[in-house]
């Protein structure tokens, strides 16, 4: 009997992997390389410079060429495999520091300082697609050519008068976990009671929610209503970007629109992104307090407080009842999953309604991958209305 057991938990374990895995050879890989994905903050490359990159398990180079176009090729040199980020930006192009190979924004080999035949147009280290949008930076790693830049787009975001702030996080653990919190609306009831109650957290309220999901051409609605005036709403966008609203620095101040992407780096690793908006016609008091806020506490990274936050589980900043504090809570119960959690193991619920629409969504997706089909057509939604707020402590 145990060793049936012991094969279906192994055969359950396969079929999870499947979520977890996104490396170029994996159906999730080859699933996620279907959408443009944001890769860097824009504000971290200068122009004339470059940094180092690894994204779905691809070492990159992203670099800002003079002119400030940004370009996206190859970790490393064709040559002799070097990291590129080391080397020179020359126009816009990149230098190779070891032996001068240079290359253009596509990959392509132009120059070869050392070679008889100096230029090499053969030679070709990969090379993709990349876009500025809210201070982040997007890029098109899958085949062929770029999809339109459609479901990245954030209409509330582009309303004339809107305030935006970017963030950034580098977590120790699978991206799917993250990816699976944001349909798991229950946990909103718990987890950011922990460590100190905080606006969002008196706003959604301890109560149990009624859930409902919806699938949309963009991705799935979630409905989480905790009474007939407390209903919250959040608009997940396949395959990984999550829009949920916050309340504002004050009780005066409008709520915050929060845009969170989670990139898997490698398997055990995942950046997660944000764009965060105050919507138009806010006080200049309420602009400047959103401008100072994310300059001094928009960078909080849970993942280096990790021993601090697990050894003392209290919140030591005061001051930061938004970034910080939320970041912390989920970092406590997603991080405390392990780096890859065990799903085979798990004991799901009704309340875990959300994970297993989330699941059953994706694993019809990659089985279209497998079999060479096309995937659904995501697209984005096409409206800019506000999500409802939630009256808890912040009610007028």
């Amino acid at each position: 009997m145990d060793t049936i057991q012991d094969q279906r938990r192994e055969e359950r374990a396969q079929q999870f992997r499947k979520l977890t895995e996104t490396s170029r050879c994996k159906p999730m890989g080859r699933l996620l390389r279907q959408f443009w994905q944001p890769v860097a903050l824009a504000e971290d490359v200068a122009a004339g410079a470059a940094i180092p990159l690894l994204i779905m398990g691809e070492e990159l180079t992203l670099y800002r060429g003079e002119s400030g176009a940004l370009h996206l090729v190859g970790g490393r040199c064709a040559h002799r495999r070097t990291l590129l980020h080391t080397g020179w930006v020359v126009g816009e192009e990149i230098r190779c520091i070891y032996h001068g190979w240079q290359f253009d924004g596509s990959g392509g080999c132009t120059k070869r300082p050392a070679e008889a035949n100096n230029g090499m147009p053969r030679t070709k280290i990969p090379g993709y697609p990349v876009r500025e949008y809210m201070g982040l930076v997007f890029a098109y790693m899958g085949e062929g050519e770029a999809p339109e830049f459609d479901l990245p787009r954030k209409l509330r975001l582009e309303r004339e008068g809107t305030l935006v702030a970017n963030g950034r996080e580098r977590w120790d653990n699978n991206w799917f976990q993250q990816v699976e919190n944001s349909l798991d609306a229950v946990h909103v009831s718990f987890v950011h009671m922990a460590l100190t109650v905080g606006p969002f957290g008196a706003a959604v309220t301890g109560a149990i929610p009624e859930l409902s999901y919806e699938e949309t051409s963009a991705g799935i609605r979630q409905t989480a209503k905790r009474s007939e005036s407390n209903v919250r709403v959040s608009d997940w966008t396949f395959p990984n970007n999550n829009h949920v609203t916050v309340p504002g620095l004050t009780p005066d101040d409008p709520w915050i629109d929060v845009f969170v992407w989670m990139i898997p780096n490698d398997d055990l690793n995942t950046t997660r992104f944000m764009i965060y908006g105050q919507a138009p016609g806010a006080s200049e008091e309420a602009r400047q307090r959103f401008t100072d806020y994310f300059a001094k506490y928009g960078k909080y990274d849970p993942a280096e407080h990790h021993d601090e936050l697990f050894a003392s589980r209290e919140w030591k900043n005061p001051d930061d009842i938004f970034v910080g504090l939320t970041a912390a809570q989920d970092y406590l119960s997603i991080r405390g999953q392990a780096r890859v959690t065990a799903r085979e193991d798990e004991i799901l619920g009704r309340s875990d309604l959300g994970i297993v629409t989330l699941r059953k969504l994706f694993f019809r997706e990659l089985e279209l991958i497998e079999a060479g089909q096309p995937t659904k057509a995501w697209r984005s939604l096409q409206d800019a209305d506000a999500l409802p707020v939630q009256p808890g402590q912040e009610a007028a």
